[in-house]
């Protein structure tokens, strides 16, 4: 039976016409005589009727179950009025069956094959491939495939070239801990898993390939959440001689393209501000922020520091700092026991509680009202108003930062204040630091990515007896509704410059060529100026398809564990796949 077309897409254009549909049976309803089955496919689903005028496929149509693989032939009518569904596009006719056939039998599934299931997520992993018949995650998969269309056919139309870059590579480190490949041939050495194609995009662009471009593969060997997983895809560009505007210029151009694809909405980018990393962190807390939510951080530091409550006076002695957020509305919404919920929350930041206050027609109140009897200074400097709830943060920057930027977030969520009418808020964060200091290594990291290049007027911290923590970086992070989607930056294409870079990474000349020496001989045969920057497609498809966890946009995912429940990886291997490479596991 050849099919004429997707059962979902079957509307009143068909009416007279003999089709042949296949799918899934989604549900069956026996009277007798007459039996209704609704067929499902990736375009949704329409309703069939057997009836005693056809005993044949009547017959087969009694042996039908839940997710049985059936082919049926019939004539396409009208429903009756009363059966009228007008929320799918087939709710208005149905199809009179006249042949039948099943294809394929089914167990019971464990879940329920339909939108909003109420499941565990593991049991939805082991059955990957029953979750994904469900109409939401085709749907899900679908924008992310328009996704990946739409981005080739823009860098083609751009005069971009598609490039492939390895997969088995050498271990570097730039950041990340890498996943390792052992080779059979070579015993004891071992291959690594890109964490990114940014070596081999810049030897492209020393190549002469002035626009690169490729949908790449990532492995990174790091702690899960839910925006992040041990492998993922990064639309990636590289180019010669464009400078960072000009490159940003290119990716509005781009998104804008993607967002009209996609999601048919028409993105004004002349609207996306462009912040600096420093103004987006003293407003937001974050080099992330979600511009849907209209309220900021405020510094109350020099208001507080001459108060009589100590926890904001030491804070400042200690040079640290006082912020508050006014969460609109929030007096009345959240109630002491709420608020301790906050705070137990933000001790993982760092933080040792959380001062509040309401404000109120009577002034302001709360468990450190005492220590501000007049308390018009901290109304003023925070734009509070009347029902409006301040939450503080004091101590050291980094800590108060991200204990109000989580509680901006989630105060926002709890009370339905991100604002809808702008579904969609992009930004520019620009001008990073070069280095930051990782808690985890304990030691200065590139803030990006070791190749980044300084501002011209920051040059001179990489030259010896200055401070390289003081330079900043031409990188540029794009944002969307309090995500990173993409990060990039102007490129170093001088073996010199890279060298002062390594070296204020700790790495000596001997290890700065045992890693990058590849790349570092290239740049003496005439590198040109390159940037380049790297959109997570995850990411985007997660947004764009509304959910709140890249699991829900990829089709084989790992879980929180970084395990895949259905085909059980990682497992263990036998004795001599281990001997070949070479390599010996102690038993647990």
């Amino acid at each position: 039976m050849k099919r004429t077309t997707y059962a979902g897409l079957i509307d009143e254009k068909y009416l007279g016409q003999t089709v042949t549909l296949s799918g899934w049976v989604q549900k069956r309803r026996d009277f007798g005589d007459l039996i209704f089955v609704d067929l499902r496919d990736r375009e949704g689903i329409v309703q069939l009727t057997f009836s005693a005028t056809n005993q044949i496929a009547l017959s087969v149509a009694e042996e039908m179950r839940s997710e049985y693989v059936i082919s049926i032939t019939g004539l396409v009518v009208n429903r009756n009025d009363d059966q009228v569904n007008n929320k799918i596009q087939s709710g208005k006719i149905e199809i009179n069956v006249t042949d039948a056939k099943i294809l394929a039998t089914s167990k019971t599934p464990p879940f329920y094959i339909e939108n909003g299931v109420n499941a565990n997520e593991e049991l939805k992993l082991k059955y990957r491939y029953l979750d994904l018949r469900r109409p939401e995650m085709q749907q899900n998969l679908r924008i992310r495939s328009k996704i990946m269309s739409s981005a080739m056919h823009f860098m083609d139309q751009n005069d971009f070239i598609n490039i492939e870059t390895p997969i088995l590579a050498k271990s570097t480190p730039e950041g990340a801990r890498d996943y390792l490949v052992p080779s059979r041939i070579f015993p004891g050495s071992f291959y690594a898993l890109p964490q990114s194609p940014q070596l081999f995009k810049q030897l492209l662009m020393g190549a002469g390939f002035d626009r690169y471009f490729q949908i790449a593969r990532a492995f990174r060997d790091e702690d899960l959440r839910g925006d992040r997983q041990p492998e993922f895809t990064q639309m990636d560009v590289e180019t010669s001689f464009m400078s960072a505007d000009e490159i940003r210029t290119l990716v509005n151009a781009w998104v804008k393209t993607m967002m009209y694809d996609v999601v048919n909405f028409d993105l004004d980018t002349a609207k996306i501000p462009t912040l600096t990393w420093q103004e987006s962190m003293d407003r937001f807390g974050t080099d992330k922020p979600d511009l849907r939510i209209a309220y900021e951080l405020k510094d109350l530091s020099s208001i507080v520091k001459t108060s009589d409550f100590g926890v904001f006076t030491n804070a400042i002695k200690a040079g640290g700092v006082v912020k508050a957020i006014a969460v609109p509305g929030g007096a009345d919404k959240y109630s002491r026991k709420d608020i301790d919920k906050l705070a137990h929350y933000i001790e993982r930041f760092g933080a040792k509680g959380l001062a509040w206050l309401k404000v109120t027609d009577e002034g302001l109140k709360g468990p450190i009202a005492k220590f501000f009897p007049e308390g018009n200074d901290l109304i003023h400097a925070t734009g509070a108003k009347v029902g409006d709830l301040l939450l503080f943060g004091a101590g050291r920057t980094d800590i108060v930062a991200a204990t109000l930027d989580y509680l901006r977030r989630q105060t926002a969520k709890d009370l339905e204040l991100v604002n809808q009418e702008n579904p969609w808020a992009f930004a520019w964060i620009v001008d990073w630091p070069l280095f930051e200091y990782s808690e985890d290594f304990d030691r200065w990291i590139a803030a990006h990515h070791p190749f980044t290049m300084p501002n011209e007027e920051d040059l001179h911290y990489l030259d010896e007896g200055e401070d390289p923590h003081q330079a900043h970086a031409q990188s540029y992070d794009l944002v969307l509704n309090g995500y990173e989607l993409g990060s990039g930056s102007i490129r170093i294409n001088s073996m010199s410059i890279q060298e002062k870079m390594l070296k204020a990474l700790g790495f000596t000349p001997e290890a700065a060529h045992e890693a990058f020496g590849f790349l570092l001989e290239g740049m003496d045969f005439g590198f040109p100026p390159m940037g380049g920057i790297a959109l997570g497609l995850d990411r985007l498809a997660m947004l764009l398809a509304g959910q709140e966890n890249i699991r829900e946009v990829i089709a084989f995912p790992k879980n929180s564990r970084a395990t895949e429940p259905m085909t059980q990886a990682p497992t263990r291997v036998d004795g001599k796949q281990l001997n070949d490479l070479g390599l010996f596991v102690p038993e647990n």
